[in-house]
């Protein structure tokens, strides 16, 4: 038995097909179906339970699929503290962005780590929250950005940021009788038609249990989880909406939409920093993490990220 074995019937085992094993490990089908006989003949048990639909693992396949990923995880881990212990950090680092958090953060930090650790490949990954908080969970990725991060209290997090949640409107259907961009009064959101991610959405969830909590109800035209959009249609005039500042300032920039600030009482949430103890933290990615903390303390300090830095962050 050996490694290379062992991760032939992981993936046997993890596509129920030899046939589909054997395209994603690019190795001919009988040469798959010769390994696992061999593996058969080696440890004197049957592993597989074949079928016309398929392959079922037996319960001592299912023993050994358990111990055939500890070991090649164990190795892998070997090799990149290995790669890790050379004079630069090197290898992948996967980092998980909310949508509004990718518009104001993936280029700057993608720019910074391509000039400071050429060795290191970054991958940017622009999702919902709840897709990111399962991604760490399995351990998919190595970084993310949450905002709710109160069901992730086996996660490593650091509190980076409170961010202020404001209303935008197109600047020719501001739907009140006050200037343009003059602040909300959380009350007066009943009265404008709102375009907002559907409820399962992060966003959505904090909005409406900060509105419910205070008493008002909140007219929503339309469900939309697709950022670029909401910002089109509401650049239109086809509703309002209520986001981050950062998600939306590249409309305001162009003069597309008018930002105002919610109060009476404020809207804000939290951002945090999250990862999984439990998925080994290479020296790519202590760096990754380290330049990431730097070029939000950099966007905040500009002003480019609108957002009250936590003391957490700011003595980091």
């Amino acid at each position: 038995m050996d490694i290379r074995q062992l991760r032939y019937f992981i993936a046997i085992a993890e596509e129920g097909s030899l046939s589909a094993a054997a395209q994603r490990v690019n190795v001919a089908q009988p040469s798959l179906s010769q390994h696992v006989l061999s593996l058969e003949r080696d440890l004197g048990v049957r592993l597989l339970d074949r079928s016309p639909r398929g392959v079922l693992l037996t319960e001592s396949g299912k023993l050994l699929l358990k111990h055939a990923r500890e070991i090649t995880q164990s190795l892998d881990v070997a090799v990149e503290a290995v790669r890790q212990s050379g004079d630069e950090p090197q290898g992948d680092v996967s980092f998980g962005l909310p949508s509004s958090v990718s518009m104001v953060l993936s280029v700057p930090l993608a720019e910074t780590v391509r000039l400071e650790l050429p060795k290191v490949r970054l991958r940017a990954i622009e999702a919902m929250s709840g897709f990111i908080q399962s991604w760490l969970e399995d351990e998919t990725i190595d970084l993310g950005i949450l905002y709710d991060a109160s069901s992730a209290r086996h996660l490593d997090r650091r509190y980076l940021m409170t961010e202020a949640l404001c209303f935008f409107s197109a600047p020719d259907a501001w739907p009140f009788d006050s200037p343009l961009g003059s602040p909300v009064r959380l009350g007066d959101l009943k009265k404008v038609e709102l375009v907002l991610p559907s409820p399962h959405h992060g966003l959505r969830k904090m909005i409406d249990r900060f509105t419910r909590s205070n008493g008002v109800s909140l007219v929503i035209s339309t469900e939309m989880d697709a950022l670029p959009q909401i910002k089109i249609m509401v650049a239109r005039g086809s509703g309002h909406t209520i986001l981050a500042p950062a998600a939306a300032m590249d409309f305001v920039d162009r003069g597309e939409l008018v930002m105002a600030p919610i109060v009476e009482p404020s809207m804000a949430r939290p951002v945090y920093l999250v990862r999984n103890p439990a998925k080994p933290f290479t020296r790519a990615s202590r760096e990754v993490e380290r330049i990431a903390l730097e070029v939000i303390q950099d966007l905040i300090g500009r002003g480019i990220w609108q957002a009250e830095e936590s003391p957490e962050a700011a003595s980091s």
